[in-house]
């Protein structure tokens, strides 16, 4: 299975919170292909920054653990954006529209809470 972790799936796993034990086995599974959008970085970075998040481990070391994790780092391309484009103004978070982009034009599964993004014809995983 090829998944994309929204931002907060990344941030619970970072920081070892409850996600559902499916998703879970989906993010630890090498078998499958794990992938974190750069715009969940850029986020990340944001919240940190100005005092909305906290996490168990600085963001320079955020690297190391994808790394470790076997999480693939996934840009943002011309062809995401012309997805982006193409898609109904239903979710306004400007980092969901686009991991959500990135999800379609690639045909990644979404390891993710949020329910708006079932109102897309995207695959989500939060189980």
């Amino acid at each position: 299975m090829d998944i994309l972790l929204d931002t907060h799936s990344m941030i619970w796993f970072i920081n070892g919170e409850n996600i559902p034990s499916k998703s879970k086995l989906a993010i630890q599974d090498t078998s499958n292909n794990c992938y974190i959008s750069i715009a969940s970085l850029w986020e990340i970075a944001i919240k940190l920054s100005i005092n909305k998040l906290e996490m168990n481990i600085a963001f320079d070391q955020v690297e190391a653990f994808i790394i470790e994790n076997k999480i693939n780092l996934l840009p943002v391309t011309v062809s995401h954006l012309k997805q982006l484009q193409k898609l109904a103004l239903i979710h306004l978070d400007p980092f969901d529209r686009i991991i959500i982009s990135q999800a379609l034009a690639n045909h990644l599964t979404i390891v993710s809470k949020d329910q708006i993004f079932k109102q897309y014809n995207v695959h989500t995983l939060w189980k």
